[in-house]
């Protein structure tokens, strides 16, 4: 059966600070800030590329007619993201969004906007994240309820 784990991230870490990793996913220039999950392992600064899981908590989501996949800011914490679905469960997806993010969505109905049709594979949606997104080495990895 299909899970959130079997899309992990590709990329670099560049920097860890305190408890920060500053991640640079494969084919991209960001550097997302990103909290280290639950105190787990830290991952050490190298040229090779890791595979780990990006989780965050949405606190708007809209649904978009058209678009491209991107995570804004470039450099920093993950504040919105933008992309394709590619999978889905009532309470999170995980976002192709230039990398692929782990998306929890808000309990709250009135935080959707699904103007441009309901959240279904494949759809673009473009979510406001609320702070603290996580990093996760895929190594350590545990599925979560």
């Amino acid at each position: 059966m299909p899970s959130p784990l079997d899309f992990p991230a590709r990329g670099k870490v560049i920097r860890v600070e305190g408890n920060v990793v500053v991640f640079n996913p494969s084919a991209t220039t960001y550097e997302l800030r990103l909290v280290n999950h639950d105190g787990a392992e830290m991952p050490r600064v190298s040229p090779a590329a890791i595979s780990c899981y990006i989780r965050c908590n949405a606190r708007k989501v809209w649904t978009m007619p058209s678009g491209g996949n991107f995570v804004t800011p470039i450099f920093g914490p993950p504040r919105v993201i933008q992309g394709r679905v590619r999978y889905l469960e009532e309470t999170l997806g995980v976002i192709q969004a230039g990398v692929p993010i782990i998306v929890n969505w808000p309990a709250e109905e009135v935080a959707f906007d699904l103007a441009s049709g309901p959240i279904v594979p494949a759809a673009i949606i473009n979510a406001t994240i609320l702070p603290g997104a996580t990093f996760e080495l895929a190594t350590a990895a545990v599925p979560q309820p």
